[in-house]
């Protein structure tokens, strides 16, 4: 079921939103060669709590593995999503995805992006810039009257004329009270098709683009989402709710 919000709900969610937001720049800025995933995870913990937020992410329950261990998802070339925080050190050349999730007076904020550590090829260059327009064109679609698969379709068109492939096991969300509701809003998908967009709904889009293949595997840590022929992946996300029948972004800082 998709969840209308009021307009105190969505300030609520504008309000975690921002705080998804200043921490993922913050977390960009410490994103450097020789500094671990886990340090970046502590520099999010410690900003969110300062502001009186919750990670969302830290204790994200899944069937069959452990709970999500930390605050960010950080998810390094061909890692696609749901990189777990560790010891791990970035690298002169790599990409890294940063996701996070703030929990605050009970809504919930989500976003993404792709950050270059250091100085990158041109080949990931363009990855990262073709998946982060291609967020920007999704939400252009997201206004009243249109439907989901507008926003899918959009992003598939643009996405596939570059050259690219979409991540197809995983999409975008619903987002309020809970982390993940209704709709889910694929990547990939037909202009005119899917629920109705209203006013009042609160939406997380998120395209997954890879370099090579669409194909996707699991690690044996139960959470990392790699491509499957290990080429590179980037990743771009915003909240958004639909105001006076357009989208307007909630994950600004």
């Amino acid at each position: 079921m998709i969840v209308i919000k009021s307009k105190k709900e969505i300030d609520f969610i504008r309000e975690s939103s921002k705080i998804v937001a200043e921490t993922l720049q913050l977390v960009k800025n410490f994103a450097k060669p020789g500094t671990t995933t886990l340090e970046l995870d502590k520099i999010a913990e410690d900003y969110i709590l300062s502001n009186n937020g919750i990670p969302a992410f830290k204790g994200y329950p899944q069937v069959g593995t452990i709970d999500f261990p930390g605050t960010i998802c950080a998810s390094i070339n061909e890692e696609v999503v749901h990189g777990i925080p560790g010891n791990k050190k970035l690298k002169d050349g790599d990409i890294i995805s940063i996701d996070i999730g703030v929990l605050k007076n009970g809504f919930y904020g989500d976003a993404a992006l792709t950050v270059a550590v250091g100085t990158i090829d041109e080949e990931k260059k363009r990855l990262m810039d073709a998946t982060e327009k291609s967020l920007y064109i999704g939400i252009e679609q997201a206004k009243k009257g249109n439907r989901i698969g507008d926003i899918s379709a959009a992003i598939q068109e643009f996405i596939e004329k570059q050259g690219y492939s979409i991540v197809r096991d995983l999409c975008g969300h619903g987002v309020g009270k809970k982390l993940h509701e209704d709709p889910q809003i694929p990547n990939f998908g037909i202009p005119g098709t899917g629920p109705k967009i209203k006013n009042g709904m609160t939406l997380a889009i998120e395209p997954m683009i890879n370099l090579g293949t669409h194909k996707v595997n699991v690690a044996s840590d139960g959470w990392t989402i790699y491509t499957s022929d290990r080429k590179p992946s980037a990743h771009f996300e915003h909240t958004i709710a639909i105001i006076n029948d357009r989208a307007e972004i909630l994950s600004v800082s």
